[in-house]
């Protein structure tokens, strides 16, 4: 089936001024939807999803009220949900594995919605800028091309990507949302910044950094974040970069090296230090099984022990 805006078939894209063009909707959509301040989140209601994951629920989730993502620069964060059911998916996408990873979203949230008939689906995109090595602009494409071959019926809603996500200042170009929420009992989305990105913030950075690729990090059916597990090899040759100034890991380790928010830096040492530190992934796993993260009264994120 076709992806859809207006009820109208969306024809092949190859380029997304060209897009926006031609829908001029979806422009004045993404124009109302940056204009937004970002809503700063704390933990107690929030799942957050690092880069290269993704985490689905619906609206009987107890646990969960918002699931967010941020830090995204050349990445694109997707929500899909199901106007039926709620059932609603976020996912960090980066380009690594686009094809392959559409299609688990899609059945994420298909089957969270059996055996809902009523409702539609419904495609959110933002992130990206006009980035010089037109990383944003590549992705942009292929992602709506990957929705474009799903089977189902995909309506889509927002489109704040590349084109229609880019600021310059100070002659550098740098998007205008970073970080995005959903409210998984009503669909409002928003953009938003996160304080805190965890539970397992290190161990789940270094699995993408290592070369992880896309992965569900929720249990919806147990209300459970669920890490794992992963393998690296060990590499004692990363040390290298905890020694070299924040503009050659800029330069070397980002996509985007002057649109990064200001701790990326930091983040990406304090992933090369996890690295160092537990050169073998094996022992955050026994038995070679997940970690689980369960809500507290509290409203944080506590590892327990499956039953």
């Amino acid at each position: 089936m076709p992806l859809l805006t207006q009820n109208k078939r969306i024809d092949r894209v190859t380029s997304t001024s060209e897009f926006f063009s031609r829908h001029s909707h979806l422009k004045e959509n993404a124009k109302e939807f940056r204009s937004k301040a970002p809503v700063t989140f704390d933990t107690k209601c929030l799942l957050y999803v690092q880069q290269r994951e993704f985490a689905a629920t619906t609206p009987a989730d107890n646990s969960v009220s918002v699931i967010g993502s941020g830090d995204a620069t050349t990445c694109h964060l997707v929500v899909l949900r199901h106007t039926g059911s709620g059932a609603t998916c976020l996912a960090h996408c980066d380009g690594s594995s686009t094809w392959t990873e559409v299609p688990q979203l899609v059945n994420a949230v298909t089957s969270l919605s059996n055996p809902t008939k009523e409702g539609r689906l419904e495609l959110h995109l933002v992130g990206g800028f006009d980035d010089d090595s037109h990383t944003s602009h590549k992705l942009s494409l292929n992602i709506l091309a990957a929705f474009q071959k799903q089977k189902e019926e995909i309506h889509l809603e927002t489109c704040c990507i590349t084109d229609m996500n880019d600021v310059l200042t100070d002659g550098v170009h740098r998007p205008i949302v970073y970080g995005i929420g959903v409210n998984v009992k009503t669909g409002e989305l928003f953009p938003a910044s996160f304080p805190q990105r965890g539970p397992a913030e290190d161990l789940r950075s270094a699995r993408t950094f290592t070369g992880g690729q896309m992965a569900e990090v929720y249990d919806s059916s147990k209300e459970q974040i669920k890490i794992g597990p992963c393998r690296w090899t060990p590499n004692k040759d990363i040390a290298f970069w905890l020694s070299q100034e924040d503009n050659t890991i800029l330069q070397f380790l980002s996509t985007s090296p002057y649109a990064e928010p200001p701790h990326f830096v930091q983040h990406i040492k304090s992933t090369i230090r996890f690295l160092l530190d537990h050169p073998n992934a094996d022992s955050h796993f026994p038995g070679g099984q997940p970690q689980h993260f369960q809500r507290t009264a509290q409203g944080a994120w506590e590892r327990v022990t499956p039953q």
